[in-house]
């Protein structure tokens, strides 16, 4: 079995490898450094906004990486909207990092 690496370390490497593909993410919220679950938006920079959490456990892989999946049907939603959803997924999760990445593209680098 292999062993889940930390929230932290995770989230410097995800942080590290958007800078790397010349890319802004900032860190808007520091979570429970062993298991705190995480979330990514990424800002469009034209009002949209996409969210990325923690996939089902039913698309774990055995190697231990995490995997994301889109908290929403759409390609991207209202960056209010998504702004909304944070603040609702923050109230019930107190350990929840949230990293914000901005692309036009609408690239999350996972």
């Amino acid at each position: 079995m292999t062993a889940r690496v930390t929230s932290d370390f995770w989230v410097s490497a995800y942080l590290r490898r958007c800078a790397v593909a010349g890319v802004v993410a900032v860190l808007r919220r520091r979570g429970a450094a062993e298991a705190g679950a995480v979330m990514i938006k990424v800002d469009r920079l034209d009002g949209t906004s996409s969210l990325l959490g923690p996939a089902p456990q039913s698309e774990a892989g055995e190697d231990g990486e995490r995997r994301f999946a889109p908290l929403h049907r759409e390609d991207a939603i209202d960056s209010a909207a998504a702004e909304a959803r944070l603040k609702r997924e923050t109230a019930f999760d107190p350990d929840l990092w949230i990293v914000e990445v901005e692309d036009r593209a609408g690239r999350a680098f996972l």
